[in-house]
């Protein structure tokens, strides 16, 4: 059973950075997108960034230009750097790795278990 295991999170000051990693136990399938997912208190969870095996990646509207997602398929890792970081980038950050026909389905694929970044003064 493949897991994920996400590191990096934290206490940052608004319009720092955090760099946050997803490292998988064993090797996952080389077509699978892996992505990064947020949930704040009281709020629905959303897709954050994701990158295809080939590396082309997509962006929620609010972290492009301040997020950069990517993977080392060699080492089944993938990494969140968070830059110019806000207050509401605050929420528990998880990984997920899934096929992309599954991709659409949060129910599968694998989820690490989450890492808490907070971003305040």
């Amino acid at each position: 059973q493949v897991q994920l295991v996400e590191s990096g999170g934290g206490l940052v000051q608004p319009g720092g950075s955090l760099r946050l990693s997803c490292a998988a136990s064993t090797a996952i399938g080389v077509t699978d997108i892996m992505g990064w997912y947020r949930q704040a208190p009281g709020k629905q969870r959303e897709l954050v960034a994701a990158v295809l095996s080939g590396g082309s990646t997509n962006y929620a509207d609010s972290v492009t230009g301040r997020f950069t997602i990517s993977r080392d398929n060699a080492k089944n890792t993938v990494s969140l750097q968070m830059d110019s970081l806000k207050p509401e980038d605050t929420a528990v950050y998880y990984c997920r790795a899934a096929a992309p026909h599954l991709w659409n389905r949060p129910e599968f694929g694998i989820w690490g278990q989450g890492t808490q970044v907070t971003v305040s003064s």
